[in-house]
């Protein structure tokens, strides 16, 4: 595998891009969806009915977005928001906002999750901090009940991205879509148990540009 990257290596790469560079955000989250997306439709996944399990960060707007170009591709999606939809980052409040105008069904999260034939998790990503308990562990957890094929978004909800330890209920992916370079946590014995199989999508994001060789 090529070069993995920390947390903050991450981070630094996407705010140069976005600040320095002045490639929008939305425009990198267009183009997330769009690897994740294709990787769906490359003939792993059955989707007969796609649920998208979405937060309201930067990684359910990913989802959202994963949401609304399968829609566009005829394929039936449901999408369950984990969380206030008043309370979204600003890009993710425009991708649920753009779902309206694509009448893509839009329902509170729930534990009963079964009938899908793919999942597609974007609930947290690689900035979650805390442990995972709750109700959001109930949904992670449901997830994983289902035996349905779960393809994650960046990172599987729950891991952590450096350590590759799960930070309490933590979703085990079928596999997992993530953007610009893998985190130094999926090769870890633990996080590889977590994350499936791996795809890096090329979004527009280089290292290079940030840490010069």
């Amino acid at each position: 595998m090529s070069k993995t990257v920390t947390i903050a290596e991450a981070r630094e790469a996407d705010q140069h891009t976005i600040q320095t560079i002045g490639i929008p955000s939305m425009v990198l989250m267009e183009r997330a969806a769009l690897g994740a997306t294709q990787r769906l439709l490359d003939g792993d996944f059955d989707l007969t009915h796609v649920l998208v399990v979405a937060g309201t960060g930067n990684n359910g707007g990913d989802g959202l977005a994963i949401a609304r170009l399968l829609h566009a591709r005829h394929v039936p999606v449901t999408v369950m928001l984990t969380g206030d939809a008043n309370r979204t980052s600003t890009e993710t409040g425009q991708q649920l906002h753009a779902l309206t105008y694509y009448h893509i069904p839009v329902v509170p999260a729930t534990t009963a999750m079964d009938g899908y034939t793919t999942i597609v998790d974007a609930i947290f990503g690689i900035g979650l901090d805390r442990t995972v308990t709750g109700k959001f562990a109930d949904w992670i957890n449901a997830m994983n009940a289902t035996g349905t094929p779960i393809l994650s978004v960046d990172v599987p909800s729950g891991l952590n991205a450096d350590t590759g330890e799960p930070q309490g209920a933590t979703v085990k992916a079928t596999a997992t879509s993530t953007f610009a370079y893998a985190k130094q946590g999926f090769v870890t014995s633990s996080g590889e148990q977590y994350t499936g199989k791996l795809f890096v999508e090329d979004i527009g994001v280089y290292l290079n540009d940030v840490f010069p060789d």
